[in-house]
């Protein structure tokens, strides 16, 4: 049977019930407008009841009833739509970034425009082709020196205005990779605190909205995923990797990297592996620097160092009206100054590698023939090396696009003695330095004896780079590598700034001399600008342009229509989120109210318990 004391007891437990909800109601408003904060609500069940059905119970009709306790107070939080947000955050961050640095790119590619490098190009063509109609023009030869400074000025600051962007990509990533270094610790720090909370039967709400924020902003920066282990051991994985497990937290770490402009590669500092991040702003912004920046200067590059060998080939060539000949329009900088090409590529003091730009053959070809025999060249390639078959009904032009269009690293034309020439594009392989051709073998004769590049077939009469000294199976001529990045120093040769009479717009006769009148070389120069060159996968130059600032736009716009796409999605995911965990102010106050009275009823129920037994104690018998 219940004692006497027992209501004011079961008062008490409604009256410390609705204080609290008060008290909770109270601490949801003061944090309506804190940063990831969860509404929590108190839950609340009937207190054990006076007697248990068991045995030993006293005969009365049913359990009787001792009010209410607070079971524990909880968050207003779906666990599997935190999950999905999580999920899409890195996305959006992912597209933001793209969006934001494609932006810069644009409008670097200020296409169409008076100052662009297509627009300086294109003039400095028609100053060839004003200065083949006035050959002995002094003031057309100035005008070809001027808008050639022009053009290698506006290629110049292409390249600079490319390697900015890279070079403010690669500061975000270093800011980035600290800030994940950074959450990741904060999140670990905050798992102790909650499993040692968790120990002690407690719900410490507020430390895992603490958690779930610092996870949010932890996946808009890498494609995380999380999991919770034995219900209290919380982990984030990246890529697959464990990132933090309860209170470790592994970290990122910067080195540079040498094949890369000495930009930071982000390594796992435990183990010293790659982090390979792929998504989220991490993600995003290592794309950007290592794929589409360096696509577009080695782009660049490609169309500088093509466009300076092919103007430069004519023009030692031709003869000026001093009669001075055999010089470059265009300053070109080898890479190494050993006339083979060697170079110590491991840095040990002894050359180990030969770095040759361009093969050509000794012999004349006519593309329309026929090569009468067959066999299978072997090209360095993105990966490895490639094979290029020919056949004995193939043309010499059939050979030539099927070298092109494979996927090597060496493209190939006839230059204008009708000699094949062979030229190394820019590597895709980091490892792989640009402008050099790794590998060139052939088991038949076309290379060999027919085109006359290299002195035999086989394997044993090979070219491959990766020794000294390897231009000794050539049979024909060679340069060398130029040096990183030759769209930055691409410059107009002084000797032609000096005196413009050196412009050569002539051939020499057989006397070697100028012949009065002769253009010539001036109209063969003009002719590039529509001649198929095989810049790397375009035709001409005005195919370059055409698919450079294609190509930038394309992305561009991709990055934008995505962004958008993408925040259409969280933003319903969101809404849903604070439809559930956000803090509605007039919600609360009716809550306050309706605890109000609850409390108002206890504390009048306690009084009247109070009264019934001061009657019994103090009024019974008098």
């Amino acid at each position: 049977m219940a004692n006497s004391f027992a209501g004011i007891e079961l008062g008490k437990r409604s009256i410390m019930a609705h204080a609290q909800q008060i008290q909770t109601a109270g601490h949801n408003i003061s944090n309506a407008d804190t940063e990831g904060y969860t509404r929590q609500r108190v839950q609340v069940k009937t207190f054990e009841p006076l007697y248990r059905p068991d045995l030993t119970r006293a005969e009365t009709p049913g359990q009787i009833g001792q009010g209410t306790t607070i079971e524990s107070i909880t968050r207003l939080r779906d666990e599997m739509l935190d999950q999905r947000i999580v999920a899409q955050t890195n996305q959006e961050s992912y597209w933001a970034t793209r969006e934001q640095y494609y932006t810069m790119i644009e409008q670097i590619y200020n296409e169409p425009n008076d100052i662009s490098v297509r627009t300086n190009m294109d003039k400095f063509w028609n100053s060839w082709q004003e200065l083949s109609v006035y050959p002995d023009s002094k003031a057309a030869r100035q005008a070809v020196v001027t808008r050639g400074e022009t053009l290698a000025e506006s290629i110049s600051q292409r390249y600079k205005s490319l390697a900015g962007v890279g070079t403010l990509i690669n500061g975000d990533i270093e800011s980035t990779v600290k800030q994940i270094n950074d959450l990741t610790k904060q999140i670990a720090d905050i798992n102790g605190e909650i499993v040692r909370s968790k120990a002690m039967d407690d719900n410490p709400n507020d430390l895992m909205d603490r958690r779930d924020l610092l996870v949010e902003k932890l996946s808009a920066l890498a494609n995380i995923t999380t999991d919770t282990r034995d219900e209290d051991e919380f982990l984030v994985h990246v890529e697959g990797q464990v990132l933090v497990q309860g209170s470790k937290a592994r970290q990122f770490d910067l080195v540079p990297d040498a094949d890369n402009n000495g930009y930071s590669k982000v390594i796992w500092k435990d183990t010293g592996n790659e982090s390979g991040v792929k998504y989220g702003k991490l993600g995003a912004l290592l794309e950007l620097r290592d794929v589409d920046i360096r696509n577009e200067v080695q782009s660049l590059n490609t169309m500088a160092m093509n466009f300076t060998d092919l103007v430069n080939d004519v023009h030692r060539s031709g003869i000026g009206s001093n009669n001075v000949t055999g010089l470059d329009f265009f300053v070109q900088h080898p890479f190494v100054t050993d006339v083979n090409g060697n170079y110590d590529r491991n840095g040990d003091g002894v050359t180990d590698s030969s770095y040759v730009f361009r093969l050509s053959g000794t012999h004349p070809l006519n593309p329309q023939e026929k090569v009468g025999f067959e066999g299978v060249m072997t090209l360095s390639g993105r990966e490895g090396n490639v094979e290029v078959p020919y056949y004995a009904n193939d043309t010499i032009g059939a050979v030539i696009d099927r070298i092109n269009d494979s996927q090597g690293e060496v493209k190939a034309y006839l230059d204008r003695d009708n000699h094949l020439v062979l030229k190394a594009t820019t590597a895709q392989n980091m490892s792989n330095p640009d402008f050099v051709i790794r590998h060139v073998e052939d088991s038949g004769m076309f290379l060999a004896g027919y085109t006359g590049i290299l002195n035999g077939s086989g394997e044993e009469n090979a070219y491959d780079f990766a020794r000294a000294d390897a231009v000794d199976v050539l049979s024909g001529s060679y340069a060398v590598a130029p040096v990183l990045n030759p769209s930055d120093y691409i410059a107009v040769n002084s000797a032609l700034k000096n005196d413009v009479n050196s412009v050569a717009a002539a051939f020499p006769n057989p006397q070697g001399r100028a012949v009065i009148g002769d253009g010539r070389a001036a109209v063969e120069i003009a002719a590039i600008r529509n001649t198929s060159v095989m810049i790397g996968t375009s035709r001409t130059f005005d195919d370059y342009f055409a698919e450079s600032v294609t190509n930038v736009g394309l992305k561009g716009e991709q990055a934008e229509n995505m962004l958008l796409s993408q925040n259409a999605i969280m933003n319903d995911l969101r809404d849903l989120r604070d439809s559930i965990s956000g803090v509605n102010i007039d919600e609360e106050l009716a809550d306050i109210i309706k605890f109000q009275h609850g409390y108002n009823a206890a504390a009048k129920y306690v009084t009247v318990i109070d009264e019934m037994i001061d009657t019994i104690i103090n009024r019974l018998g008098v």
